[in-house]
C-alpha cells in the first residue's frame, strides 16, 4: 500500500472474515481515534471479500472508545445478490467489540449520468477559505497533518472565538499525499469537519453515537466540497446532516449522525 491513509486503515487477513488491524495515533484528535479513521478501516476489511466495490449504505454504531495499537475485524456475510451484498462487522480490541456496522455494496458506474439532482451548495472560493489552527511552529496540528481541510469563513467564527451562532460548517477537504478520493476517503470525509455545534459555541470533543452514510457516486479526483448542519441540539444530544460533492459538481456521499455534545 502506497500513501500513509492506505496504510493507516491496512487489514491482514488471519482467517475467513477475520482481519488483524493497527490503529494508527496519527489518526487521533486529542486522544481519541478519528471516528471517520475507524470507518474507513473497519470498511477496508468489510471491502476485501465483498462481491461489489462500492458501499452503498454503511450504518455505524460506536460502542466503545479504541486506543491506538492492535484490534481485530470480524465480518460476516449476510447476503450476496446480483446487485447488492450485505454484512455486518465488529471492530474488536481487548475482547470487547469498540465498533459495529452494517454495510450494504453495490456497484456504481463511474460515468454514469444523474437522472436528476439538486444544486451544489453555494461556498467562496478555495483560496478564500481558512485553514484549521496550526502549531507554534506553524505545522498542522493533529489530523490536520494528514488531510488538508479549508473552512468557509461564513461558518469560521468559533476559530476566533465568535461563533455564528448556527450549528452549521463548510469546506472543502483533500488528503495532503496525493490520492484521489476513493469510498475509504469518503468514509473519514463523513465525519471530518469539526461538529456543527461549534457553531454555537459547544466546543470540546463530541462522541459520535451512530453514523449512516450513502455513497451515491464514484467521486472526481480533486478537492471535495463538505456541507453539514445541525436540526435541533437538545438535552445533550445533537444531530448532523453531512452532503459531500466532488470537483465536478456531483452529490458523491451523504448521511447523518447523532453525537453528544462536546466538553472541553
Amino acid at each position: 500500500m502506497g500513501t500513509t491513509f492506505e496504510r493507516a486503515t491496512a487489514v491482514r487477513r488471519v482467517a475467513d472474515g477475520t482481519y488483524d488491524v493497527e490503529l494508527d495515533p496519527a489518526y487521533s484528535i486529542g486522544g481519541p481515534l478519528h471516528g471517520g479513521y475507524l470507518m474507513a478501516t473497519l470498511l477496508r476489511a468489510m471491502l476485501a471479500d465483498a462481491p461489489h466495490p462500492h458501499p452503498m449504505s454503511n450504518n455505524f454504531h460506536f460502542l466503545r472508545v479504541p486506543r491506538v495499537g492492535p484490534a481485530r475485524a470480524h465480518v460476516e456475510w449476510l447476503k450476496h445478490g446480483r446487485t447488492a451484498a450485505t454484512a455486518r462487522a465488529t471492530l474488536v480490541q481487548d475482547d470487547r467489540p469498540v465498533l459495529e456496522a452494517l454495510v450494504s455494496t453495490g456497484t456504481l458506474d463511474p460515468v454514469a449520468e444523474p437522472l436528476w439532482m439538486g444544486e451544489p451548495p453555494a461556498m467562496p472560493p478555495l483560496e478564500e477559505c481558512v485553514p484549521p489552527p496550526a502549531t507554534p511552529d506553524g505545522a498542522p496540528a493533529g489530523l490536520a497533518a494528514q488531510l488538508e481541510l479549508r473552512h468557509d469563513p461564513a461558518t469560521a467564527g468559533w476559530l476566533r472565538g465568535e461563533p455564528g451562532g448556527r450549528p452549521e460548517m463548510r469546506g472543502y477537504l483533500r488528503m495532503r499525499e496525493p490520492q484521489d478520493p476513493d469510498p475509504y476517503v469518503l468514509a473519514l470525509a463523513t465525519d471530518a469537519l469539526p461538529p456543527a455545534v461549534f457553531g454555537i459555541g459547544a466546543l470540546g470533543w463530541a462522541p459520535t453515537v451512530e453514523l449512516t452514510w450513502h455513497m451515491r457516486a464514484v467521486p472526481a479526483p480533486g478537492w471535495l466540497r463538505l456541507t453539514m448542519a445541525a436540526r435541533m441540539v437538545y438535552d445533550d444530544w445533537f444531530d448532523e446532516d453531512v452532503e459531500i460533492w466532488d470537483s465536478a459538481g456531483r452529490l458523491v456521499a451523504q448521511g447523518r449522525q447523532i453525537a453528544r455534545v462536546g466538553r472541553r
